[in-house]
This record gives structure tokens, sequence and C-alpha cells, in this order.
């Protein structure tokens, strides 16, 4: 499945997410990676951070949940809408915004029928849910639905999918494909080969991987930006297996560059070209075929 290029000038894309003063996550990594692409970005935050909080107590401003919604209503009845081609979010400050945001898109959609959107749901990783449960919950009964890519990390699309740990690949498709949208791509999941990690698309028409090496000490932010990059090189054209591997080459080269200057952050204007064109190999397999039970993990 491919997405078509849109002819004249590159289509705008709303992106809703989290904003760090310092580091890379959320659409501070997000937002630049799809500007470096040339797509113009409406940027949201559902939140205001000074950094990421794994790095310690983090001051927390959320905005005011009205003003929150006014300020989605603007964008929604701005004579620029027509320009908006794709919506991507990400981390949701509380259940509210979910909400607010789910009724933005659909009424994006009612006057933009052809929008894409993509639905990263940031909700937890292998220690469970990082935020509260009726958050996680709202964004998988109202944003989820309305999504046509979503790209959860494997303990997240477990959550989402009510099963137990998703161990193999065979275990993440069958849970991908009872998600909703019609390409899931889940990251960080297990791959063939031991020291590897792979991200992982699955669509009606197959499943592929695509594996690398592990880097020890990686920085946040890397589901954000892979996200992006996933986006925008099919907005470019690109079919699905192919934005797989181009973005999980250009996350790994970019992840692997910041471990190699002891960085504990992403550094994407100093990877701008591997964001863009990425040197580093990935193994990409068609899993189309039915998998050996005895995969190696």
């Amino acid at each position: 499945m491919t997405q078509a290029p849109a002819s004249g000038p590159a289509p705008a894309i709303v992106c809703i997410s989290s904003h760090v003063a310092r580091g890379a996550v959320g659409n501070r990594s997000a937002v630049f990676a799809l500007e470096s692409f040339g797509f113009p970005v409406w940027s949201v935050p559902t939140v205001l951070l000074p950094f990421h909080p794994g790095h310690g107590p983090a001051t927390r401003i959320e905005p005011d949940p009205n003003q929150f919604a006014g300020f989605l209503a603007d964008l929604l009845n701005a004579r620029w809408t027509v320009e908006i081609g794709a919506v991507m979010t990400g981390y949701m400050a509380n259940a509210r915004q979910a909400r607010e945001v789910a009724e933005f898109i659909s009424a994006l959609r009612r006057k933009l029928p052809h929008l894409l959107y993509l639905c990263d749901p940031v909700i937890g990783d292998h220690g469970g849910l990082y935020v509260p449960r009726e958050t996680a919950e709202a964004i998988r009964d109202r944003l989820l639905p309305l999504a046509d890519i979503a790209t959860p990390n494997r303990h997240e699309l477990a959550w989402l999918a009510g099963t137990g740990p998703l161990e193999t690949a065979r275990e993440a498709i069958a849970a991908a494909r009872g998600l909703g949208p019609t390409r899931v791509v889940v990251t960080s999941t297990a791959a063939f080969m031991r020291g590897n990690i792979a991200n992982l698309l699955v669509e009606r028409e197959g499943a592929w991987m695509a594996e690398h090496r592990l880097v020890d000490g990686p920085a946040n932010g890397g589901g954000d930006m892979f996200s992006a990059l996933f986006l925008a090189n099919l907005l470019q054209g690109m079919s699905g297996p192919d934005a797989l591997a181009r973005a999980t080459a250009a996350i790994y080269e970019a992840v692997a560059r910041a471990a190699s200057r002891g960085s504990d952050e992403l550094m994407p204007p100093a990877d701008r070209a591997s964001l863009m064109r990425p040197a580093a190999r990935v193994e990409l397999r068609n899993l189309a075929e039915p998998l050996r039970p005895e995969m190696p993990r």
C-alpha cells in the first residue's frame, strides 16, 4: 500500500504532544523531523516540561482545559485549515485532552475527508502505565478508533489489546490486527536475532520486521521521532515496508550517534543527515509466511 505524494506544496501536519525546554522528546523531536522533510507543522503542546521527567523531578505545566479546547477550536476554524494533510498525536496530559483531541480530529475530517491520522499512544513501557488509567482508556477508546496508523511499543500494544506480554512476532501481529487501524507499527519488539531489537509493521496485506543491533543506554525520544519519520516517509510516497525500513535505520543511526557522544538526549540538529538519508543498514524481513513456533527471542 503506497501513500501517493501530494502535488503542490507539502501538506501541513498538526502535531499534538508534549513540549520540553531541554531535550528531544515529544514535539521537540517530532516537529524537527517533520520540518526537516519540508512539512509545515502546527505544533500543539499538551504539557510543558523543563526536561524529560526521567532525568529527575520536573515542574509540569498543563494548559487550562477550556483554553486547550479553545486553542483547538481556533485551529479548526482558521482560514488555513485547508492546508492540513495529516494529524499526529503523542502524549496526552489527561483524559479530557484525549477527548478534546478526538473531537478536533473528527471535526477536521468532516472538512478534510482524506486527512491521515497517526496515533502514537504514549501510555507506558515495561514498567506498566505511566499515565493515569483514565487517560490511557481515553486514548484507547476515543483516539485509536479514529487512527489510520498507530505506533505503540509492544508493552502499550499489550495493554491496549488486553493481552498478556507479547513475547513473539506472531503474538504481536495478532494483537496489532485486532487493534483497529489499518497500519500498526509495533516499536521495540522482539527480533529474530539475539542482541537485536525490531520494529514490526502490520498491514492487511502482510507484516514486515525491521531489526537492528541494540544500543546501550539509548536516549529518550526515539519513539516520538520514529513516528514522525514513518509518517513523513509515507507522505513522500513510500510504501509501508520501505517507510518502516527507512525510519528504523534513521532512528538506529541517530540513537547510536547520540550514545557514542555520551549524550543523554537525541541530537536531531547534529544528526539531521541521518534522519533524511541514513547510512545504517537494517534487516527487513517479510513475515507474510507463517512464523515458526520456535522463533528465537
